[in-house]
């Protein structure tokens, strides 16, 4: 496959949102990121009521009637049986439990509570499964209180996809943009022959390069907690310093974005912070080097990016069920958020004005990067939104990039794997 010579396109980056600059952590709890994600969503639901169920009125959770039909907007929680807690760690009467798969902690007996500022209610009814919901999730639900005291269920009502700005597919010249996630330099998976074809092709194809997280893999059992030696500390930076020399030639040759991702050297907990550009010397000095937050929010020629590395949608994995990821990805979207299970069981900085992971517009590509193989859909939404949506797999272990259109949206996979066997 043939690709035509690198144009320049006009690039925006948005990240400034996931930018933890003035914030002061001053011991405050997360109720207040979750009060910010209720008071937005409570708006674009309450926007969207009118034409949902026009005759039906709207009410808190302490104003349910018994047997009256009415709307409650809130956040969903989910009580799972199996969720971990900390507290059994330390709990002496140890009850037997189920065994589980260690990727999924969902079980039958899971059940959905609906909350407001006002109290709570249990969630019953055949119109929802809780294996499709997590915690965190902003709706608005039809129903009447039972002589239980349940909330039956009657109808549903997602904020669905954003507002998108429109752009005209087919209208320009053919640029590509290429994704690339999980370079674990420095692991024994990693394939320097690899980096090396990709840089290749690169050099003479792409327009961009987005490294989606987890480019270096430090070895195990050098932090364990002593003072580490001359020959420990080289060991530490090698991934690091290999990792510079491979970005640098990238950099020379086109523009390129970083991500952190959950191995990397950066905070831990959403939105991971830029890496230090100290880690790079060399690919530093090149404009057209940036270290980026994830997510990642940038616009490139008209066409708007959204991207992680991939913690958002392995942490839906985990506590829900889909087809596959991208359903995950699709429901991130019509729930207009990037993290809804944050921060219940997915680490992120306790905001306390605002939450950053709110979905205020539709991006024209959502990728996440780290997944265990490419998948992509175009997603299409009930105003006429169109999102190319993308996973991107570890590149350690299939030597497999994604390479997008920006004329049309249609990406492909870029296989630079290796096969020695003759």
């Amino acid at each position: 496959m043939g690709f035509i010579g690198r144009g320049k396109p006009r690039a925006h980056e948005q990240d400034e949102r996931f930018a933890i600059q003035k914030e002061k952590y001053g011991g405050q709890q997360y109720s207040q990121i979750y009060f910010a994600r209720l008071h937005y969503m409570r708006s674009v639901l309450y926007s969207l009521i009118p034409n949902w169920k026009p005759q039906v009125p709207v009410c808190t959770v302490l104003g349910l009637e018994k047997g009256k039909e009415c709307i409650i907007v809130g956040t969903i929680y989910k009580h799972m049986k199996l969720k971990p807690c900390v507290l059994d760690e330390y709990s002496k009467e140890r009850s037997a439990v189920p065994i589980v798969k260690p990727h999924n902690f969902m079980h039958p007996d899971d059940h959905l509570v609906l909350e407001d500022e006002s109290g709570r209610v249990k969630l019953s009814g055949d119109v929802f499964s809780p294996s499709t919901f997590v915690t965190g999730i902003v709706v608005a639900l039809h129903g009447k209180e039972t002589d239980a005291g349940d909330f039956l269920v009657l109808d549903i009502l997602e904020a669905g996809l954003a507002p998108q700005i429109e752009f005209s597919l087919d209208s320009r010249e053919e640029k590509y943009v290429v994704f690339v996630s999980g370079l674990s330099v420095g692991g024994s998976s990693s394939n320097p022959l690899h980096f090396q074809l990709l840089e290749q092709a690169i050099a003479s194809q792409i327009v961009r390069v987005v490294i989606a997280g987890d480019s270096v893999e430090i070895p195990h059992g050098i932090l364990n907690g002593q003072n580490l030696g001359t020959k420990e500390l080289s060991r530490l930076s090698e991934p690091t310093k290999e990792l510079d020399i491979f970005i640098t030639q990238l950099a020379a040759a086109v523009p390129l974005d970083i991500m952190p991702g959950p191995n990397d050297p950066a905070n831990f907990s959403l939105p991971q912070q830029p890496l230090h550009r100290c880690l790079f010397p060399g690919a530093s000095t090149y404009n057209t080097f940036t270290s980026c937050t994830n997510p990642h929010l940038f616009e490139l020629d008209g066409v708007s990016f959204l991207g992680t590395s991939g913690q958002n949608v392995d942490d839906l994995e985990k506590y829900s069920d889909a087809k596959d990821k991208l359903e995950f990805m699709e429901r991130q979207l019509r729930w207009r958020h990037i993290a809804p299970t944050a921060p219940n069981t997915l680490e992120c900085y306790p905001f306390t004005d605002r939450d950053p992971f709110f979905m205020e517009s539709c991006p024209h590509v959502y990728f996440v990067g780290n997944q265990n193989k490419y998948e992509s859909r175009l997603l299409k939404g009930s105003e006429g939104q169109i999102v190319r949506l993308i996973c991107i797999p570890k590149f350690c272990k299939t030597g497999v990039a994604v390479a997008l259109n920006l004329r049309n949206l249609e990406c492909h996979t870029l296989s630079f794997s290796i096969n020695l066997d003759m």
